[in-house]
């Protein structure tokens, strides 16, 4: 072991010495320049044109407040459980195992051959050792620029595993909410299929009587049988949506998970920041800057491997015998040498290979700018969407208000005989629409501020430590 050490370390010193004397790597260029390259033809403003929150340094932590333990729960069990976060896990774990690879390079590589043999009847047969050695002097620094690759790649990676958190913790509220306005969809229903079966109640009496007639009972009738028809199609939404947050959870989708029983309290506006800040901030935007740099240092890597290559070797052997006779019995026996490696023609090979990596640079940072337009879209959507809907949510407030008084005016008119049938049925139906409306406005307000945190870049718990930042 002593030997390899001795080997290792003198080649390792001169192969140091060697680089440090070759030329030095490039950089790949900064993440404002690689901006001002993807988004040439796009002008950032200063401040969002949509926006409905302070331009304060956006916040983290935002599950806690939606004030949900139920939900705070289900997230943790889906960072915990779920089969795509644990894909993307996994690719960081490769990741960097490749980085340990490309960094292997940049030491010498040894190895031993034993040798041992006998003869028929005895021994005495030819035994030997021997060790090898070699290393490449990265004088062109192609062997850096592919650690350098390898190391761009593997924080794109974990930048790519951060925003599928955040992605998964997003899901996750998003599902619930939707499962929870589901369930609030179903007693409204009910409370409107109970109505309706109370007017055909009445009605019934009133024919009974003979105040009434056969065209209103059989009017209430198909109304009823309208609203039963909702109800049950309101079921299997929210039979569907239960099965989707116990996907995203890691559970058996069996449409059993508990979830709160009312919506959660719309948070109070969120700090939005400045859309210049946004392309340092998110994930995903991050991971598709890293990958311009590895593109960058493969185009370098191919554009080094077009030079000669220089290694050296070192070589020792020690072999003994009782068969032959041997004619050098001076033991340890030890060599050193160089190789010098030049490509003169191989086709057009390696120059094609410099074009390859040319266009997948080209190719990454066309994929920056489209991920940079999608977080900048994804912001403003989302900011419009919240003001939109919180408008929207006091517009049917009042018309909740409304119909219901028309509703119970028209009762009162129909008892006394002013008017048919219909026209209950009308502002029966005016009344579910409105409050149905409502209630969906309320569960997109949820999803829209769970899309504004997770199109700002903000983490969800504070054991979401973006390493990317």
């Amino acid at each position: 072991m002593s030997v390899i050490r001795i080997m290792g370390r003198w080649m390792l010193a001169v192969g140091a010495a060697s680089t440090i004397a070759g030329c030095a790597i490039k950089g790949p260029p900064a993440a404002a320049d690689i901006q001002r390259d993807a988004l040439a033809g796009m002008t950032i403003p200063r401040d969002w044109k949509a926006a409905v929150g302070p331009a304060q340094p956006v916040a983290d932590q935002w599950l806690v407040s939606f004030n949900d333990p139920v939900l705070s729960a289900l997230v943790d069990e889906a960072v915990a459980h779920n089969a795509d976060l644990r894909i993307a896990a996994a690719r960081v774990e490769q990741a960097a195992a490749y980085v340990k690879v490309a960094g292997a390079s940049l030491y010498p590589a040894v190895g031993v051959l034993a040798h041992g043999g006998g003869k028929s009847g005895g021994d005495g047969g030819l035994q030997g050792i021997f060790l090898n050695a070699s290393l490449e002097l990265d004088v062109w620094g192609r062997l850096r620029y592919g650690q350098a690759a390898a190391q761009a790649q593997f924080a794109s990676a974990d930048a790519d595993y951060a925003y599928a958190r955040q992605s998964i913790a997003a899901g996750v509220a998003k599902s619930y909410f939707l499962a929870v306005e589901a369930s609030l969809q179903r007693a409204i229903a009910l409370d409107v299929l109970r109505a309706s079966d109370e007017l055909l109640r009445l009605v019934g009496e009133r024919l009974r009587i003979g105040v009434g007639d056969e065209q209103a009972v059989a009017e209430a009738r198909a109304n009823l049988g309208g609203y039963r028809d909702t109800l049950r199609q309101i079921e299997f939404s929210r039979d569907q949506a239960l099965r989707a947050l116990e996907l995203l959870v890691g559970r058996y989708p069996a449409a059993e998970v508990a979830v709160a029983q009312q919506l959660a309290t719309m948070p109070a506006p969120v700090p939005v920041g400045l859309p210049s800040e946004l392309l340092e901030r998110r994930p995903d935007v991050i991971a598709a800057e890293r990958r311009v740099a590895a593109a960058f240092n493969r185009v370098e890597e191919a554009k080094a491997a077009q030079l000669p290559r220089i290694s050296l070797t070192a070589g020792g052997s020690n072999v003994s015998s009782e068969l032959f006779v041997l004619k050098d019995h001076s033991n340890p026996v030890w060599s050193l040498g160089a190789n010098l490696l030049a490509p003169l023609y191989q086709g057009g090979a390696l120059r094609a290979q410099v074009e390859i990596r040319t266009a997948e640079q080209k190719q990454a940072v066309a994929e920056y700018a489209r991920a940079a337009q999608r977080a900048f879209s994804d912001v403003e959507s989302a900011l419009s969407a919240e003001a939109a809907l919180r408008d929207r949510e006091a517009i049917l407030a009042e018309n909740i208000t409304d119909n219901q008084r028309a509703l119970d005016l028209a009762q009162v008119q129909y008892n006394v005989g002013k008017i048919d049938l219909r026209a209950i049925q009308q502002r029966q139906l005016a009344l579910y629409g409105a409050r149905t409306s409502r209630l969906q406005v309320q569960g997109e307000r949820l999803a829209q501020r769970v899309n504004l945190h997770l199109a700002l870049g903000g983490s969800f718990a504070s054991a979401d430590l973006a390493a990317v930042r």
